[in-house]
């Protein structure tokens, strides 16, 4: 490198006769490289910016071409940065680039569906294994966090609501606000998130790294379907697992509030229980179960899906994963607030 950078000097500090006509006998060059191409370009743009006319001929067909490169890498360099786009043309591009990926997004959900029906319809051809395991990781494995952000929450709520409840001396209906806050919207909520950022990236990180690794293109030579073997058995588990999942974060959540009501309203465990028999209706307690495969459904085709979006590079699985948790969490919160619409438009 010091001994291009000493010859680029030495072109620099040439007089070249200008006004001349220089031809340059391109015929005795028997090996060209990159470097040397680079110096014939520098030597016959000094000649020219100093007024002389150059002309290269006999040069072997591979070698012009290589020259020809070199110049335009050169051009491009002095002449700076290409142009960006316009505004409006920025625009239509993502547009364009957004509905895209809509399409193919619901391509993919289309295509797991009918493979999730044709094994609904044939039990055999399911696999149990990796369902199981799957269990394990996202629903096992995930209690302990969700139980301890839930139980948190609950007392949370109870504490933010103690002192408003005890100015008015309604001490009990802390039960009222735990119970139906927890049940009905936050434990399925909290879980969902939960779940994403935990088990949806993972998700997209797994089947990105293999499309780095060209595994997932092995199964397919090999006759073995990506969808069955990699998305479905995930889907299948976490709408297992979720509703179970909600059940312990409606537990764990009312256990915070019994914590904090007995600490700052001297309602006792007893009474708390008493009271959620009535506070809490069993259609409040199911509305939040419902929604958990709803979410688990998503968090899985999300994932799943921008793990199969990975081009290639690390970077990508790092961004596609980025992505499988932003979209999911977004989707599972719009998601909850159009089921909030429907469920108050039918007086549930």
């Amino acid at each position: 490198m010091r001994g291009i950078a000493r010859l680029e000097r030495q072109l620099d500090t040439l007089s070249w006769p200008g006004g001349s006509s220089f031809v340059i006998d391109g015929s005795a060059i028997s090996a060209l490289d990159t470097t040397g191409a680079w110096l014939l370009h520098r030597i016959v743009r000094a000649m020219e910016g100093r007024g002389s006319a150059v002309k290269i001929f006999g040069l072997r067909p591979e070698f012009s071409v290589l020259l020809q490169l070199v110049a335009s890498r050169s051009v491009l360099q002095e002449n700076g940065a290409p142009p960006r786009d316009r505004f409006l043309t920025r625009i239509g591009q993502r547009y364009w680039r957004g509905v895209a990926g809509l399409f193919a997004m619901l391509s993919f959900i289309g295509e797991t569906s009918f493979i999730l029906l044709r094994s609904l319809v044939r039990p055999r051809i399911i696999r149990w294994r990796p369902i199981l395991h799957n269990i394990q990781v996202s629903g096992f494995e995930a209690l302990p966090i969700v139980g301890l952000i839930s139980f948190l929450m609950g007392l949370v709520i109870a504490y933010q609501g103690a002192d408003q409840l005890q100015r008015f001396g309604a001490n009990i209906f802390i039960v009222d606000l735990v119970g139906l806050s927890m049940m009905r919207e936050l434990s399925p909520l909290l879980t969902a998130i939960i779940v994403a950022g935990r088990s949806g990236s993972a998700y997209a990180a797994q089947i990105g790294t293999m499309q780095v690794t060209e595994e997932i293109d092995a199964l397919r030579t090999i006759g073995i379907g990506a969808i069955e073997m990699l998305v479905l058995p995930k889907m299948v588990a976490l709408i297992i697992v979720l509703p179970l999942l909600t059940v312990w974060a409606d537990i764990a959540g009312v256990l915070g509030g019994m914590a904090m009501a007995s600490f700052k309203l001297n309602v006792g465990y007893g009474v708390f229980i008493d009271r959620i028999g009535s506070a809490v209706s069993l259609s409040s307690f199911l509305t939040g179960v419902g929604k958990a495969p709803v979410f688990a459904a998503i968090i899985a085709m999300i994932g799943c899906y921008q793990g199969f979006c990975v081009t290639g590079s690390a970077d990508s699985v790092g961004r596609q994963t980025t992505v499988s948790v932003v979209q999911s969490i977004f989707l599972v919160i719009l998601t909850d607030a159009l089921f909030s619409v429907v469920f108050n438009w039918l007086n549930i």
